[in-house]
């Protein structure tokens, strides 16, 4: 079907189940790709041994089987012409972890766009992308690289998808784990990467705290539909009224406390200089 990246540490071919053709939209027919053995071994018992469960997930997938296809390793000389979405995005990664950006940018499209969930814009534009990959590249250092877990990818859209994390000489780095969605473009008979979701894990892990928090947004969202209309359509709008308030705030509230602390702050080093000073002279004074 298509060459597959070689990713440290991995020597087997990696298998990829495609589902057939299906009019769903293209997150729902996305097709399932395990590289893990465990998972594989998991895999061949339901098949063998749970035969019920075999045909639960059948219905849950809409009568649509499973079918294992083979996908043989890369190499560096990968052309994007001759891979599908799924070795794009496997070359994409291999990429970044070899520190080849030039090889990257042939994989990227004119007009991409990447929304990155840490960052609050997007990044619009080849030129923009690969500076970014760029800065990321540097921050990795020589010994970070992903480590891809599972690839997804469409049977008929030019959508794929990975979940990956971290890893620093092969040790996985904690709160570093996430989920890239990637649409690809036909440029001739070129595929590249047209736009990217990527959703990074958060390290601050609020629990049941937002549980609570969704439970009081939607409860103002239904007791005020009419402004929850106004604001979904325009969010923007809103934070700019908070920036705004937050500067007043700043200007007349918190600037003149931290002023008048910082003053408050010199004058108390000063006295102590002083007295310290007054101390060395006595001192002087006795020891002649």
């Amino acid at each position: 079907m298509s060459t597959a990246a070689s990713f440290s540490g991995r020597g087997a071919p990696w298998k990829i189940f495609h589902r057939r053709p299906t009019s769903k939209p293209a997150i729902e027919s996305l097709a399932i790709k395990t590289t893990c053995p465990l998972g594989q071994n998991r895999l061949k018992t339901q098949q063998t041994s749970i035969p019920g469960h075999r045909n639960a997930e059948n219905k849950l997938l809409n009568g649509h089987k499973l079918h294992p296809v083979m996908a043989s390793k890369s190499t560096n000389n990968s052309n994007s012409s001759h891979l599908s979405p799924l070795g794009i995005i496997k070359e994409f990664y291999e990429c970044i972890n070899e520190k080849q950006l030039k090889r990257l940018g042939d994989y990227i499209s004119e007009d991409c766009y990447i929304e990155e969930c840490s960052f609050p814009t997007p990044i619009e534009g080849k030129e923009e992308v690969l500076h970014f990959f760029d800065l990321l590249i540097a921050s990795m250092g020589e010994n970070v690289k992903f480590k891809v877990i599972h690839l997804c990818e469409g049977d008929d859209q030019l959508i794929a998808a990975a979940n990956w994390h971290l890893e620093w000489k092969k040790a996985q780095i904690p709160f570093t784990r996430g989920c890239s969605f990637f649409e690809c473009s036909r440029e001739g008979e070129k595929i590249t990467i047209k736009k990217a979701q990527i959703v990074n894990e958060s390290p601050i892990k609020p629990g049941s705290l937002v549980l609570t928090l969704l439970k009081i947004v939607t409860t103002l969202f239904d007791d005020f539909p009419s402004t929850t209309e106004w604001f979904l359509k325009s969010p923007h709008v809103i934070l700019q009224w908070l920036l705004k308030i937050y500067n007043i705030i700043w200007t007349i509230f918190i600037n003149p406390i931290l002023k008048s602390y910082l003053h408050v702050w010199n004058f108390a080093t000063l006295l102590h200089s002083y007295a310290f000073q007054i101390l060395l002279n006595i001192l002087k004074l006795f020891i002649k």
